[in-house]
């Protein structure tokens, strides 16, 4: 048998919450060079997509994963502190696995929606540098070297808290880096951040059914605690991202999105040997979702692509997006056939 119309209605609201509510827990470990220690950032840019705000409609578990290319690059003549270096002349080329499960253990679409989850990344870090000006611990090191490898960064802890009224959906969200991954002491290449560090993030959107059309903000915080290995403590940063999407047709959907990174604070601690360090940059790019089944549950594939400019003391870089996001287990209202 198949869903109720109204749970049926229910799964396509469900789409936008996944693409969006499940991946604000994948920023673990991308590597995506902002100016922070290693240029990583506990909140990858790009995820506050369409349905920023939008949460799970019913109780349940969900499987988020996505698949996540990076290629970027920063000019010889600019440098940036890496596994206890400074380099220049960086490029560096990230390609990793996110897998996210996000409980919901209330959901009230007239009141207020709870979601607890987490995230561990899984990836290759290919960099290569023109120069090592300095390697760890001081020694002075020249020339081109580079460095590669497949790793298991910090596992991720997310916490989702929403609400709505009539078309406007309201979230308030949380991620806190716990630094127990694989990182790789004076190694160039890592996904691990070897710090604590925690994002608080508010998100609105305006999703209006009959019309198809999804106007998504979303804006944020992320403060940082010290590196012991490197002494290095990063600065903290701002996101803001927003996205525009239009549903053509029950299955199909797509729109345009954008963020803005900027570091409020310098870096600072023995570790920091270039200073503040303070980054900026501007992101635009493409999104778009085709909605199916997956047996009786309702399943999204998302891609997204987006393009980088006018950065500081950060790489540019191109990023791809193929994210599968569906339910493991939904509590059917009281009387639902199933």
């Amino acid at each position: 048998m198949g869903l109720a119309p109204n749970i049926r209605s229910a799964a396509r609201r469900l789409a936008p919450a996944l693409g969006a509510g499940l991946v604000i827990a994948l920023a673990a470990g991308a590597q995506q060079a902002q100016a922070s220690e290693g240029g990583a950032s506990l909140y990858l840019l790009g995820t506050g997509g369409p349905g920023a705000a939008v949460m799970p409609p019913l109780k349940g578990v969900y499987f988020d994963n996505v698949a996540y290319y990076y290629k970027g690059s920063m000019s010889g003549g600019k440098q940036i502190p890496l596994g206890g270096s400074i380099v220049g002349g960086l490029d560096a080329d990230i390609l990793a696995d996110f897998a996210t499960v996000l409980w919901v253990p209330t959901a009230n679409p007239g009141g207020v929606t709870v979601a607890l989850g987490a995230a561990l990344p899984v990836g290759n870090v290919d960099v290569d540098v023109d120069v090592r000006l300095t390697g760890p611990r001081g020694a002075q090191i020249s020339g081109a070297t580079g460095d590669s490898a497949t790793i298991v960064g910090d596992p991720i802890a997310t916490g989702l808290l929403g609400w709505e009224k009539g078309n406007m959906h309201y979230q308030v969200s949380t991620m806190l880096n716990v630094p127990i991954g694989d990182y790789r002491k004076d190694e160039l290449a890592n996904l691990a951040f070897h710090r604590w560090a925690f994002d608080s993030s508010f998100a609105a959107t305006w999703h209006d059914a009959k019309s198809g059309w999804d106007v998504s903000g979303k804006a944020g915080l992320t403060w940082n605690g010290e590196n012991p290995y490197t002494d290095y403590i990063s600065g903290t940063e701002m996101h803001l991202e927003a996205a525009v999407e239009k549903t053509f047709s029950p299955k199909w959907s797509a729109g345009l999105q954008a963020y803005y990174y900027k570091q409020v604070s310098g870096d600072h601690g023995p570790g920091a040997a270039l200073g503040p360090f303070q980054g900026e940059v501007t992101g635009v790019g493409a999104t778009a979702a085709y909605n199916f089944k997956m047996g009786k549950m309702p399943a999204t594939l998302r891609a997204k692509a987006l393009t980088e400019f006018n950065a500081t003391n950060r790489m540019e870089g191109d990023s791809f997006w193929l994210e599968l996001a569906v339910p493991l287990s939904m509590k059917m209202p009281t009387g639902a056939p199933h």
